[in-house]
């Protein structure tokens, strides 16, 4: 994504500014290491926010995945408001949206994915991007081997001292299956990418809208407009 935005400033004919911030919640010296010399390989003018995530998340094993989550995101929309920024970009793919669609459908009881822009609900005035919410994950990790480039996982101290952490994870399970499914439709991701683009809403029995859950026996007979009806005509 960094490259990718190095090369759109230069030929976009949209003016913008850039800042590469390195937002740090506790990397051993290894990890910060390594995320430092790539951004000095891309030449990018970087800016490394310390934080003390991890040290907060340690303490709560049962829901570390999810407060590092919630905490990380706030962090980062903090420190880019501090900086002038209006959007923070991150670099979720196509994989990610369809891999959260299944997991949430598997795991969550609901259909829901990750949207390519997102006003935030906490800062006012920020905005979330996915640049590269159409590109595939096999097309970013090949151009990561041609550049000889080796990025960190997840680099939190739960998965450093668990050995088994991702052949465990649901979404390394989603990810086998997705791939297990493509042997026999090469079509599957984009199949399922373009259905979360296409999505029948008044053939579904129940819908959420503005946080609040609807099914569609609220709406049949319910001609009152004060109601927002996803299944009028």
């Amino acid at each position: 994504m960094a490259a990718l935005f190095q090369i759109l400033k230069v030929h976009s004919d949209i003016p913008f500014e850039v800042t590469y911030l390195i937002m740090d919640p506790g990397y051993n010296a290894a990890n910060r290491k390594k995320i430092e010399e790539n951004a000095q390989r891309m030449e990018l003018p970087y800016v490394v926010y310390e934080t003390s995530i991890f040290d907060v998340t340690q303490s709560q094993c049962k829901k570390a995945c999810y407060l590092c989550a919630r905490m990380r995101r706030g962090h980062l929309y903090a420190k880019a408001k501090e900086l002038g920024c209006n959007k923070i970009a991150l670099g979720h793919h196509m994989n990610d949206a369809i891999e959260t669609a299944l997991m949430s459908m598997f795991y969550s009881s609901k259909l829901e994915t990750m949207a390519p822009i997102a006003r935030s609900d906490n800062f006012e005035g920020m905005e979330m991007i996915r640049p590269l919410y159409r590109i595939k994950e096999e097309d970013i990790i090949s151009w990561a081997n041609y550049n000889h480039f080796r990025f960190i996982q997840c680099a939190c101290r739960f998965t450093e001292m668990a050995e088994n952490d991702m052949a465990s994870s649901k979404r390394k399970e989603t990810k086998e299956l997705i791939a297990q499914l493509k042997k026999t439709n090469p079509l599957i991701e984009s199949n399922i990418f373009n259905a979360l683009h296409a999505v029948a809403i008044k053939c579904f029995p129940g819908v959420v809208v503005s946080g609040h859950h609807y099914t569609i026996n609220d709406f049949y007979s319910n001609l009152d407009e004060d109601i927002p009806n996803p299944y009028r005509q």
